[in-house]
């Protein structure tokens, strides 16, 4: 399975903020307070989009506490039955994972998934997508991403909380959006 074309349409809507159309996707999320943590780390860097894919339950409380103020992206939050469902009308998709697999997928660095991003929301929905807690995206859902992005980590200890990958994510996206504005950084 291969992941679909990258569209070369042009969006209607030409005065959009790209940072508006970039969503953040959470494959089969198992605690809430990560959730809620997501949705905090994606509003500190102006994202405002959160799309969860048969989240093992909806935000509750817990959510709500570890959102800190990012309630509101919670409450717009999308649930979807399944990964397709989570990506209809994007025009690129790039799945991060903590794990460099067997079959090769396009490996990106996260400045360059961002600048990438960033650049395709120009013109219309993208994805970023990250999986389980546990185990991360399938191949399955990895055949779905245009590209893949790896957090270089410590070797010996890759394994990053998942809002804190939406975090370190989210700012690089941030910072590429700022360069490209030429803010002061």
């Amino acid at each position: 399975m291969s992941p679909p074309p990258i569209s070369q349409g042009v969006s209607e809507d030409r005065g959009a903020d790209p940072l508006s159309r970039i969503r953040c996707v959470l494959v089969e999320t198992t605690h809430t307070g990560n959730l809620g943590a997501a949705a905090r780390a994606l509003k500190t860097m102006g994202l405002t989009r959160l799309a969860l894919v048969n989240p093992k339950q909806p935000p509750d409380a817990d959510a709500l506490a570890r959102a800190s103020g990012a309630d509101d992206l919670l409450a717009r939050a999308t649930i979807h039955p399944d990964l397709v469902a989570a990506l209809a009308g994007c025009r690129l998709v790039i799945g991060s994972s903590a794990r460099l697999r067997s079959v090769e997928w396009p490996l990106l660095e996260p400045p360059e998934a961002a600048q990438r991003l960033l650049a395709e929301a120009a013109q219309g929905e993208v994805a970023l997508v990250f999986g389980r807690e546990s185990s991360g995206l399938s191949n399955d859902e990895l055949a779905r991403c245009h590209y893949l992005v790896h957090i270089p980590t410590n070797p010996r200890f890759s394994s990053l909380n998942l809002a804190a990958a939406v975090q370190v994510l989210a700012y690089e996206i941030r910072r590429a959006w700022r360069e490209g504005r030429g803010d002061r950084l």
